[in-house]
């Protein structure tokens, strides 16, 4: 189907984009960025911070204090 459209700015930069990265023609490039805009994005899981007991309690308030308890001694 030959139809004309107006590109915005934006949409005809990604389009000269997509053409001049996977060398597509431009009826090639503007099908894809449309099926890229039908297809539903993935819904982002939310982080989630996982921790562990160490065993240990360690006061951070003093970081150069922390960093010294946590060095391992040095075998000789």
């Amino acid at each position: 189907m030959r139809t004309t459209v107006t590109l915005d700015p934006d949409v005809a930069a990604a389009l000269a984009e997509l053409r001049r990265s996977r060398s597509l023609g431009v009826s090639a490039a503007l099908n894809e960025l449309a099926r890229a805009g039908l297809n539903p994005r993935p819904v982002p899981t939310r982080f989630r911070q996982r921790s562990a007991r160490l065993g240990i309690r360690l006061d951070v308030s003093n970081v150069a204090e922390a960093l010294d308890e946590l060095e391992p001694v040095p075998l000789h």
